[in-house]
C-alpha cells in the first residue's frame, strides 16, 4: 500500500516563490509507485488551500506528474491540526479529511524552517521530514547557531548582532560598533532568513545604514559579518543520529567584479555562476568539510537533512563554517540535490530516505514517555 505524502509548500516568507520551486522538484521526483502525494499550498497572507487550489499554484508538467485528481474541492479551506485525532487534514468539507502518513515541509524561511510548522506537526503526532523544532528554530537563526557552532569548536568569522530596537534608537551607536568590531566592507543580513533575501554587502558608512535599513525589513533582529577574501563551498547533510555528508560543492563566478552570489544570481538563471560538484579541492579538505558538516549538523540536533555553507579563504587557507540552512533549496537551480547527484545518489533516492529517515524518527520519539 502506497505512503500518502503532504507536501507542504508555498509560506508567509520571503522565500515564498523559492518553496514552490522545491516543491515542484520534490513532487516531480519523488516515486510515485511508492508514494501518493497531496499538495497544501500556503498563500503569502497564510491562507492554507486544498489540494485543488495548490495544483493551481503549480506548472501544468508538475500537475501531470500528480495521478491523483483533486477537482471538485472547489475553496473549501484545510488545515492540519494539533490534535492527534486527525494527523492529516481536516476541513469543513468532509470529503477533504484524509489521514497523512508523513508531512514533507517543502517551507523555507520564517514560518516553516523556523520550528513554527514543527511544533504543529509534533503536537499533531505526525511525522515529517527534516529538523525537529529545536534545530529548526536554532538553524534559523543566525546568531544562535554561530554561538552553537563556537560551542562546538567550530571556526567561524567574526560577527556580531544587534535587534532592530537597538538600531531605530540608536543607529550612531550600532554603526560605530560594527566599525569598532567588524570594519568594511562586511555583510549585512537578517538574522532569520535565507537564500540570500535581505543580504547586502556594506563598504562605507553610508551603505552600512542602507544594508541595515533592508535587512530590518525582514527581521527584529540583524546580524553583521566580516567580509573575506575566499571561496564559498557546500556541503549537503542527510540521516539522524548518524548522518552522512555528500561530496563539496562550489559556485563558481565568472564575473569577479559581481558583489556576491545574491538571489538574483542564484535563481534567475542568469549564467554568471556554475555550481560544480564536486569543488575543486584537494581529496583532504573535502575529508575535512565533510567531518565539519557533520559536526554542524550534530552542533544543531540536526535529522533528515541540512546544507552547510563554508568559508575557505584565499589568504590563509583556513576553513570556516558560515551557517546550516536545514530546509535547503531543492529546485533545479539548487545545490542540494546536485552535491547527491554527484556523490552517486539521484533526487528520487533522496527523497526516498527523507521520507525513510522521518518515520524512523517519529517512531524513536514514540518511545519517550509523555507523562509525568
Amino acid at each position: 500500500m502506497k505512503l500518502r505524502v503532504g507536501v507542504v509548500f508555498g509560506g508567509r516568507s520571503g522565500e515564498h516563490e523559492i518553496a514552490i520551486r522545491s516543491a515542484r522538484t520534490v513532487i516531480e521526483q519523488i516515486d510515485k509507485d511508492k508514494y501518493d502525494v497531496v499538495p497544501i499550498a500556503i498563500d503569502q497572507a497564510g491562507r492554507w488551500l486544498n489540494p485543488s487550489q495548490s495544483v493551481a499554484l503549480l506548472p501544468e508538467p508538475t500537475q501531470d506528474a500528480l495521478p491523483e485528481s483533486f477537482e471538485g474541492s472547489g475553496d473549501a479551506a484545510v488545515m492540519l491540526a494539533g490534535d492527534t485525532r486527525f494527523k492529516g487534514l481536516t476541513s469543513p468539507d468532509e470529503s477533504l479529511n484524509r489521514p497523512l502518513d508523513v508531512i514533507f515541509p517543502v517551507l523555507h524561511g520564517t514560518y516553516g524552517e523556523d520550528g513554527t510548522i514543527q511544533g504543529l506537526l509534533e503536537m499533531g503526532d505526525i511525522p515529517y521530514v527534516g529538523c525537529g523544532v529545536l534545530a529548526s528554530a536554532c538553524g534559523m537563526d543566525k546568531a544562535v547557531m554561530k554561538t552553537l557552532f563556537k560551542d562546538a569548536g567550530l571556526p567561524i568569522c567574526k560577527y556580531l548582532w544587534f535587534l532592530r530596537r537597538d538600531w531605530d534608537k540608536n543607529p550612531a551607536t550600532v554603526t560605530a560598533e560594527v566599525g569598532r568590531a567588524i570594519g568594511y566592507p562586511c555583510f549585512v543580513k537578517p538574522a532569520n532568513l535565507g537564500s540570500s533575501v535581505g543580504v547586502s554587502k556594506a563598504t562605507d558608512e553610508n551603505s552600512l545604514r542602507t544594508a541595515i535599513d533592508l535587512a530590518a525589513q525582514y527581521d527584529r533582529k540583524i546580524i553583521v559579518e566580516e567580509s573575506l577574501d575566499m571561496r564559498e563551498i557546500e556541503c549537503a547533510v542527510l540521516g539522524n543520529d548518524d548522518p552522512e555528508a555528500s561530496l563539496p560543492g562550489e559556485y563558481l563566478i565568472r564575473d569577479q567584479n559581481k558583489a556576491f552570489l545574491d538571489y538574483t544570481e542564484k535563481y534567475s538563471g542568469t549564467g554568471n555562476n556554475e555550481f560544480v560538484v564536486p569543488s575543486p579541492i584537494s581529496a583532504e579538505l573535502t575529508k575535512k568539510i565533510q567531518q565539519m558538516a557533520v559536526k554542524a549538523f550534530k552542533a544543531i540536533d540536526g535529522s533528515g537533512l541540512a546544507r552547510v555553507d563554508f568559508f575557505l579563504r584565499n589568504d590563509t587557507g583556513e576553513l570556516l563554517v558560515n551557517e546550516i540552512n536545514t530546509m535547503p533549496g531543492l529546485t533545479d537551480a539548487s545545490g542540494y540535490p546536485k552535491m547527491w547527484a554527484g556523490t552517486g545518489k539521484a533526487f528520487p533516492q533522496v527523497v526516498d530516505e527523507l521520507i525513510q529517515l522521518a518515520l524512523d524518527r517519529h517512531k524513536d520519539k514514540s518511545r519517550n514517555k509523555t507523562s509525568r
